[in-house]
């Protein structure tokens, strides 16, 4: 039985952690629910884990993330569809009233487009801030793997924002 002490430091953990991580699986995932319901899944895993757990909850956590949402890769081709209703009620829907929310709307779209590796690449280099080698750890792949995900990636995501015409041209 784990002690109110160990129950105590995992609530911490996520009550610091928590919004960072959840950003980071929205990103993953393209959607908060379906960001939500991905960090769920990995803290389900941590838990499952966590007496015995002797480690750093968070690289634990987002390995976990990072790989769970390439597996959902194989999840998403029977679920395509229903993702393509949800974009087009998104794209009927009025106007927030700022571009900012506008243009990172659009970039969770469009990162919703890659493949998982090439979304986990970038969101860990570019949202997460990490160096390449410490987004290597993470996914568990060689530094010359995150580098050509990586700009595979920022490739598809300037050709995916070209020939967008709802994507802001004044920002870039």
């Amino acid at each position: 039985m784990k002690t109110d002490r160990d129950v105590a430091e995992l609530e911490a953990f996520l009550a610091t952690r928590g919004k960072v991580l959840l950003g980071a699986s929205v990103l993953l995932t393209g959607s908060t629910g379906a960001g939500e319901d991905l960090l769920q899944a990995a803290l389900e895993r941590l838990l499952r884990r966590w007496r015995r757990f002797d480690g750093d909850p968070e690289g634990y956590l987002r390995q976990t993330l990072y790989h769970l949402a390439a597996d959902g890769r194989r999840r998403q081709r029977r679920s395509r569809d229903r993702l393509s209703l949800l974009s087009s009620i998104g794209t009927q829907a009025a106007p927030d009233g700022t571009e900012q929310a506008g243009d990172r709307d659009q970039l969770v779209r469009l990162l919703r487009q890659l493949p998982p590796g090439q979304r986990a690449a970038i969101v860990l280099r570019y949202w997460e801030d990490m160096t390449e080698a410490e987004a290597a750890r993470v996914l568990g792949c060689s530094v010359g793997t995150i580098k050509s995900a990586t700009s595979r990636g920022l490739r598809r995501l300037r050709e995916l924002s070209d020939s967008t015409p709802a994507m802001t041209r004044s920002t870039r």
